[in-house]
C-alpha cells in the first residue's frame, strides 16, 4: 500500500476533529501557517490540507476571517470536557494578565480576531476558562489590552535634534505600518471614531501631535491632522489580513492570483468603454502591492501637508 501523502494525513486528523465535534460549526480551523508550523510541512502542503477539507464540504473560506467549519447534520455531538479530577487546571494564582494577553496576540496573529476566544486562550494556557476572568473582565477588555501590548513593543522613535516635521511623521507612519504587517488583525480592531483607551497607542498620537507643533495650528487643526495620519496608515493596512488569509486559503500570492485572472479582465475591457484601464493594463511590469501603495500614498500625503504648512511656521 503506498504511503499516504502528508497533506492527506493531516486532513484526516482535522476531519476526525470536526466529525467528533471538537471543532464546532462557525469556528476557524488552524490556518495554513499554523498547520505548517505544527506539522512541520511546507506552506504549500498546508494549503492542500485546507483545499481537501473544502472539497469535502467540511469547511469554507470566509473573507477577512479565515477557514471555518460548516454545519453538517451528521456531525457527532461534542464529547464532554475532561473533569477537573481527570485533567486538573493550573491554579489561578499562577496566571498573570500578561500571559493571557500574549496568548490572545498569538492566536490573533495565527487565525485573525475570529480565532480569539476566552475558551481558546484557556486551552492554549492549559487552564480552566473561568480562571481567566480575574485577569481580564472579558473579550472586549482583552482586545484593548492586546492593542496596548502590541503598541508597547514599538514605541514611537525619539526624534533626532533638529529633525524636520516630515521626517518625524514619516518615521512614525513607517513604524505603524510595520506593526500592522506583523499583526494584520490590528487595523480592523482600531477605531478612529471611538478610540480605545490604550496608553501605549496614545504615545503614538502624542508623537504625531508633537511633530506638528510650532506651526501655530489650532487645537482642531492639530487633532484633524493627527487623526488623518493615523487613519491613512490604518486604511492602507486594512487589507493586510484579508490578503494573508487569501494566500493561506488559495496558495496564491496576489500577483499569481491576478495573472490567473488577467484573461477575464482583458475580455471585459476588450468590449470597449475602458480606454485608460486598457492602456495601463498593457504595462505588465507595474509593481503594485499593498506596500508600494502605502509608500506612494504616504509621500503624497506628506507633500500635501507641506503645502498646507508652508508659511505657517
Amino acid at each position: 500500500m503506498p504511503d499516504v501523502p502528508p497533506y492527506r494525513r493531516i486532513a484526516d486528523v482535522l476531519r476526525a476533529r470536526i466529525g467528533a465535534g471538537e471543532l464546532l460549526p462557525g469556528e476557524p480551523i488552524p490556518s495554513a501557517r499554523r498547520i505548517a508550523r505544527d506539522h512541520g510541512v511546507a506552506l504549500a502542503t498546508a494549503t492542500k490540507v485546507l483545499a481537501v477539507l473544502r472539497d469535502d464540504g467540511l469547511v469554507r473560506a470566509v473573507p477577512g476571517v479565515g477557514t471555518v467549519v460548516v454545519d453538517r447534520p451528521d456531525r457527532a455531538p461534542r464529547p464532554p470536557r475532561p473533569t477537573a479530577a481527570a485533567q486538573p487546571a493550573r491554579a489561578a494564582p499562577e496566571l498573570r494578565t500578561e500571559q493571557v494577553v500574549a496568548a490572545g496576540i498569538r492566536l490573533a496573529d495565527e487565525d485573525g480576531l475570529a480565532g480569539v476566544s476566552m475558551r481558546r486562550i484557556a486551552a492554549e494556557l492549559g487552564v480552566a476558562t473561568m480562571s481567566l476572568y480575574p485577569r481580564v473582565r472579558g473579550k472586549d477588555e482583552l482586545l484593548v489590552l492586546m492593542l496596548d501590548a502590541v503598541f508597547a513593543e514599538s514605541p514611537p522613535p525619539t526624534p533626532a535634534p533638529g529633525a524636520s516635521w516630515r521626517s518625524r511623521l514619516e518615521a512614525i507612519a513607517i513604524l505603524q505600518w510595520g506593526i500592522y504587517l506583523r499583526h494584520p488583525w490590528m487595523p480592523a480592531l482600531l477605531s478612529l471614531s471611538r478610540p480605545q483607551n490604550a496608553p501605549h497607542g496614545m504615545r503614538h498620537t502624542e508623537a504625531v501631535l508633537a511633530a506638528f507643533d510650532g506651526f501655530g495650528l489650532g487645537q482642531a487643526e492639530l487633532m484633524h491632522a493627527t487623526v488623518v495620519v493615523a487613519g491613512y496608515v490604518r486604511g492602507s493596512a486594512i487589507d493586510l489580513e484579508f490578503e494573508l488569509r487569501a494566500q493561506q486559503d488559495t496558495g496564491l500570492t496576489a500577483d499569481q492570483w491576478m495573472r490567473a485572472r488577467q484573461p477575464n479582465f482583458e475580455a471585459v475591457m476588450s468590449g470597449g468603454g475602458f480606454p485608460m484601464l486598457t492602456a495601463v493594463g498593457d504595462e505588465h511590469t507595474i509593481d503594485l502591492t499593498l506596500s508600494t501603495l502605502f509608500e506612494f500614498g504616504l509621500r503624497r500625503l506628506l507633500d500635501g501637508f507641506a503645502t498646507w504648512l508652508a508659511g505657517r511656521g
